[in-house]
């Protein structure tokens, strides 16, 4: 299917990127932004899927780079996370295209509504370090697994359940999970986009251009975390995490 995009669909796809990477290099939830746009274009669902995980999967790495750099966080101590959420954003991948993926619509958004409402009303949650209520090895074995398996199979909502999850049971401050959360979602995006390459399912033209502006967006967004902190993540993920859960009860049944 060929697509012949104007100059000014290419500078809104550029924009967009620009806009929804520094979003999610903060908070997640910057599909919300892109995926509905490349829709919005005549792009078939599954082309803009594969679209959206290619130029994704550059603001994320972008982001995680940053946060890196910064020494906000520390590469070899997510290497556990990583390889086991690699493991299961393969498996999701697979198993996404043995069955139908249905019926975790309906689950999802509840368990966002749980991570919205904790966030919300533990005031102190996140705005410094505090104690682990997990072994550092088993949450990252557990986490990896089974997010990166979500990841893989459907989502939507991965990188609020990544940074809540670090806030709740690692005590992580707010930064430091956004950094950790980034990096996790690289590596699930990286295989996720492997599987809608092999399926040719990923429209380079439109993807390219949107990763240019993920790219710039992503390092803007991810410095400004790094330089205000809890303060100005929190709001952001708060917001990104309730209009998942609108856009998800929306999907699923209106």
């Amino acid at each position: 299917m060929d697509f012949n995009f104007s100059v000014f669909s290419f500078l809104l796809l550029f924009l967009t990127g620009l806009v929804a990477g520094f979003v999610d290099s903060i908070a997640g939830g910057g599909g919300l932004i892109s995926l509905p746009v490349l829709l919005s274009l005549g792009i078939p669902p599954q082309i803009a899927l594969g679209t959206n995980k290619l130029q994704s999967s550059c603001g994320t790495l972008a982001a995680a780079a940053t946060f890196i750099r910064k020494g906000t966080v520390d590469l070899n101590q997510c290497r556990h996370g990583i390889v086991f959420t690699f493991m299961g954003a393969v498996l999701g991948a697979w198993t996404i295209q043995q069955i139908d993926a249905g019926f975790i619509r309906h689950i999802i958004p509840v368990m966002l509504l749980f991570v919205f409402f904790y966030t919300l009303f533990s005031k102190d949650l996140g705005a410094g370090s505090g104690r682990a209520k997990m072994d550092k090895t088993l949450f990252f074995t557990l986490f990896g697994l089974g997010l990166g398996f979500y990841d893989g199979f459907f989502g939507p909502g991965t990188g609020s359940f990544w940074t809540g999850s670090l806030l709740i049971f690692m005590g992580m401050d707010m930064t430091r999970a956004a950094g950790t959360t980034r990096i996790m979602n690289f590596t699930s995006n990286a295989v996720a986009l492997s599987v809608f390459i092999i399926g040719g399912n990923v429209l380079y033209s439109a993807g390219l251009c949107m990763a240019a502006g993920q790219v710039i967006g992503a390092r803007a967004g991810s410095g400004l975390a790094i330089k205000k902190g809890a303060s100005f993540i929190r709001p952001v993920f708060l917001t990104m995490v309730f209009l998942t859960i609108v856009r998800l009860m929306y999907v699923n049944y209106v």
